[in-house]
């Protein structure tokens, strides 16, 4: 497309797009947070970036009502409309699970955990209370898929190297455990190295529990279906991802799990301006349709992502000039999972054969894979720096939990006295001033002080003039 010849505005909560492959490692220290995010606006510089929420479509008039994040809404109007939301965290009405629940779908829950992670290891290394210390140094993980899998093996490596700084921790102090409501792990690698994953976890001493779900977690109380109780202050939620509930006031057709039911083409269903792709949408897989699975749709990853958005750019040029447009279909090239340093998983498909690493191999693969995949240049190399360091220099293992709250120190500073502490000096005060209030009315009538609203030395004193008066 020629410059000029057609203008592009793209509304988004954050001013950056998130790399989640890369949020694991992040969490664990292999690779800066900086590094997984790409600002919108040096990667798009071409195109109007708007930071806000878009809350309504209306069809008819072709706007899209947008709430930014500071003023009053707005409307924006459109010739031609793409909706690529992506997912959030699929959660349940369980108990406890929405006040301490630590999902992987941004890098801000990426910095939250490793930071997480270390002030627990900091806690029990000060503490010679046996309960809190068991509570601190057990970790639970939720979901057995490529975000579980991948997070608590990288976790549990962040955790044991940390240790080493901590004389009254050792690794076997430590526990991790895993749980799904599946029957496997990984399953996007298939059965033989979904076994061979799990059987790695279990090696390095995390507990992995299958075919059971999580209950409740309420006050540092982890409960699972199958009666196991672990007490922890640390849950991991890495159980799914589902559409973003927006989508519903879109007015646009959603399929049954409330995904944009969309054509192959990645036209939204009925319209002839709007597309849609990555995880908010419902695309036909006709590659699989094809070999015979009825109704398959294209599962969310990062791979149809990318692929997708390659197609729904061309389909959109191709409609602003007249021409047909082409239907997604895909191979499926494989997957790779990372599951800590020098440990993963690939499933690669060549040539109509599916082949299988594990092990050291698997992990170049799955670093070789997605260091090219991030967008940019910019960020390929930073990537790629990061891991080249990582070679030569030790794991970063300080947490940096005190940047979420950065105006602490300098409000302690410039205001010592809280507004609790201030609020109890006063009534204090007040209370204080009643009382002699009080005390004066009652010696201007002549009564002695009330017995409640005097100390012991304050009766002595009233029975010397007392008796001084007699």
């Amino acid at each position: 497309m020629r410059y000029g010849e057609a203008s592009v505005t793209v509304v988004d909560p954050r001013s950056y797009m998130t790399y989640q492959p890369f949020l694991p490692e992040a969490a664990a220290g292999s690779i800066s947070p900086r590094h997984v995010v790409v600002p919108l606006r040096q990667v798009l510089p071409g195109a109007e970036v708007l930071t806000g929420r878009v809350t309504s479509i209306d069809q008819d008039r072709k706007v899209a009502v947008v709430a930014p994040i500071v003023g009053t809404p707005y409307e924006v109007p459109f010739d031609y409309l793409i909706v690529a939301l992506g997912a959030v965290s699929r959660t349940f009405p369980i108990p406890g699970l929405a006040e301490n629940g630590i999902g992987m779908k941004g890098v801000e829950e990426a910095i939250g955990l490793r930071n997480h992670v270390l002030e627990q290891l900091d806690k029990a290394e000060s503490t010679n209370d046996a309960d809190t210390r068991r509570k601190a140094l057990t970790f639970v993980f939720v979901g057995g898929g490529f975000a579980g899998a991948e997070t608590i093996g990288e976790i549990e490596d962040l955790a044991r190297d940390a240790a080493t700084y901590y004389p009254s921790i050792k690794r076997e102090d430590m526990r991790f455990v895993l749980v799904d409501a599946a029957d496997k792990i990984l399953p996007e690698v298939g059965p033989a190295l979904g076994k061979w994953g799990l059987k790695h976890l279990q090696e390095r001493g995390i507990e992995v529990y299958l075919d059971t779900s999580l209950e409740s977690c309420v006050d540092g109380r982890v409960v699972l279906k199958n009666g196991l109780e672990v007490d922890s202050n640390t849950l991991v939620w890495t159980a799914g991802v589902k559409p973003h509930p927006v989508l519903k006031e879109y007015g646009l057709p959603l399929g049954p799990k409330g995904h944009v039911d969309t054509a192959a083409t990645l036209q939204v269903q009925g319209t002839d301006y709007i597309w849609a792709a990555g995880d908010n949408a419902q695309i036909p897989d006709l590659a699989a349709r094809a070999a015979g699975a009825e109704n398959a749709w294209c599962p969310p990853s990062a791979q149809h992502a990318l692929r997708q958005a390659k197609l729904l750019g061309d389909n959109v040029v191709a409609e602003l000039r007249g021409f047909p447009q082409r239907q997604y279909r895909h191979k499926n090239k494989g997957a790779v999972a990372g599951l800590g340093l020098h440990k993963g998983v690939a499933m690669i498909n060549v040539l109509g054969r599916s082949l299988k690493f594990k092990g050291r191999l698997a992990w170049y693969m799955h670093r070789g894979y997605h260091g090219l995949a991030v967008p940019t240049w910019n960020r390929k190399i930073r990537v790629f720096m990061d891991w080249t360091l990582g070679v030569f220099l030790k794991r970063e293992v300080v947490s940096l939990g005190a940047m979420e709250s950065p105006r602490d120190e300098f409000y302690e500073a410039a205001a010592p006295v809280t507004a609790a502490a201030r609020a109890q000096h006063d009534q204090s005060v007040r209370e204080a001033e009643a009382t002699r209030e009080k005390e004066q009315a009652r010696g201007a009538v002549g009564l002695p002080p009330a017995e409640d609203g005097r100390d012991e030395r304050g009766r002595e004193e009233h029975s010397r003039e007392a008796a001084r008066a007699s």
